[in-house]
């Protein structure tokens, strides 16, 4: 109580400083500006961050092999994941004896920054929007042994391969002011239905991955964004870990 009454009162950051939930006996989701989670993306309500390592381990682990380590989409789709329940993702690095970041940690980071410089518009200074995704048909309450929580297999289950009859996140949204982003884990096919949302009349639809605009329309509750061919040119092997769509107008 004494620190927490110097730090907000009469520290030098005391008008900027922000704490996690991480500093005394039973403050962990009673106490703090913002709660945290590990290996869980539990969603809460109020501002929050899930805390993990690329692997089972929060940091170097020389017994662990790439098998162990998550796949630079589970990652992606991770990341997406929680912005889209309003969290952020504290992804731990760490060096190895001979202080050096390992390889393989290098190659997820430069992995997930890959797909940012394409994507970030939809990440970046964005929040929740009034839903954090759309269900495909099926059940939504599948529930993972806790092994595949440590290991991130959960969010895969989740998107792009469900147990038979479970449902997966057909889009995942964030959105910025007025902009809708939709971030579709597979490609859709022929169109993308978001159900329940409206176009306006100078509503642009653009796949930022390729910058191209995209025609919609309106069909009763439906937008319905209409998708060329896949074409396999026109996206790098990181940009397939998850599309996404800018909707402008749409998130009002």
């Amino acid at each position: 109580p004494e620190l927490m009454s110097w730090l907000f009162n009469e520290s030098s950051v005391k008008d900027t400083v922000v704490i996690n939930d991480r500093w005394g006996k039973e403050t962990r989701h009673n106490h703090g500006g913002y709660y945290t989670t590990e290996y869980g993306a539990e969603v809460l309500d109020k501002p929050w961050e899930e805390c993990r390592g690329m692997g089972f381990s929060f940091g170097y682990n020389r017994n662990e092999d790439a098998e162990d380590y998550n796949s630079p989409r589970s990652l992606v789709l991770m990341l997406v994941d929680i912005v889209s329940n309003g969290g952020a993702l504290l992804l731990d690095i760490g060096p190895d004896g001979r202080g050096r970041i390992p390889v393989i940690m290098q190659e997820r980071l430069l992995q997930i920054g890959k797909w940012l410089e394409l994507n970030g518009e939809a990440i970046y200074g964005t929040r929740k929007w009034d839903v954090p995704c759309q269900w495909s048909e099926g059940k939504q309450d599948y529930k993972p042994e806790k092994s595949n929580y440590l290991s991130g297999d959960l969010i895969l289950k989740l998107t792009v391969d469900p147990e038979p009859g479970y449902a997966v996140k057909e889009a995942i949204f964030t959105r910025k002011d007025s902009t809708l982003f939709a971030i579709a884990p597979q490609w859709p096919g022929k169109a993308l239905t978001l159900q329940g949302i409206q176009g306006k009349t100078d509503t642009e639809v653009t796949l930022l991955a390729t910058g191209e605009t995209l025609k919609w329309e309106n069909k009763g509750d439906d937008l319905v964004i209409a998708l060329p061919d896949y074409d396999p040119n026109k996206f790098t092997a990181e940009a397939n870990y998850a599309y996404a769509f800018k909707i402008t107008g749409a998130a009002e």
